[in-house]
């Protein structure tokens, strides 16, 4: 069966990637392409919607897609695990990526588990200076897998400094926004003379794609609300 599929913000680095991508997959169809000039409505009909666009946008589309009993994979990053817990698709599916990098997803779960055996852990994350919103999805998805897996934290010292960073999950995540960087992220985690790096690096948008495949395949039969790339994946 073939997957027709709804790209909006279909003019930006993402959205194009989607695009190139369901034009060479025999198993999906570009059903239309929408961008801040079209309207939300050329994706009715579609049985997937691929949202990459800001925030505010992203709000508006969720809402859309769920109104209209439409599957959606959200590409955008920047919502808070309050806001996704407001969502209730009951007759589609809501499947929200803040990364589709597989090997950020692994550095993820990596530094989740490593978590468990050092005091104090801090994320620094840098994008492409054309990245508007921090810290970014994947930073904060990151914090809270974090804050899952401990079973206590020590007390972050200089919270309320603003060089600290934000404290997000009880994790102190410092944002960068550069010239010559896609996308990377760095925890950090110290204990008793030891520190530990795990770090990943993703150097062009390519690194996407396996993972936006996947999601939108996976949107296409699932039901309800899913948050991550793992949970796509299976792992």
């Amino acid at each position: 069966m073939t997957i027709k599929v709804s790209v909006i913000g279909a003019t930006g680095r993402m959205g194009k990637l989607a695009i190139e991508l369901i034009n060479a997959a025999s198993d999906l169809e570009l059903h239309s392409s929408v961008d801040s000039k079209t309207s939300l409505d050329q994706a009715n009909g579609a049985d997937v919607i691929f949202e990459a666009t800001k925030l505010e946008v992203s709000k508006q589309v969720v809402d859309f897609a769920i109104t209209n009993s439409i599957n959606l994979v959200v590409a955008t990053s920047g919502w808070t695990k309050e806001q996704l817990a407001e969502l209730q698709p009951t007759n589609s599916s809501v499947v929200v990526v803040p990364n589709f990098s597989v090997g950020s997803v692994l550095a993820s779960r990596f530094a989740a588990e490593a978590a468990k055996y050092f005091s104090t852990v801090e994320i620094i994350e840098t994008h492409h200076a054309g990245k508007l919103d921090s810290p970014s999805g994947t930073a904060i998805r990151t914090a809270e897998m974090i804050q899952a897996s401990r079973t206590d934290s020590t007390e972050i010292q200089g919270i309320g400094q603003k060089a600290r960073g934000e404290i997000v999950a009880g994790i102190p995540i410092h944002s960068l926004r550069i010239d010559g960087v896609s996308a990377k992220q760095d925890v950090i985690l110290g204990g008793n003379q030891e520190t530990l790096v795990i770090s990943h690096q993703a150097n062009s948008v390519q690194a996407y794609a396996a993972g936006i495949l996947a999601s939108i395949r996976f949107a296409s039969t699932a039901k309800g609300l899913v948050v991550g790339l793992d949970k796509v994946l299976g792992i």
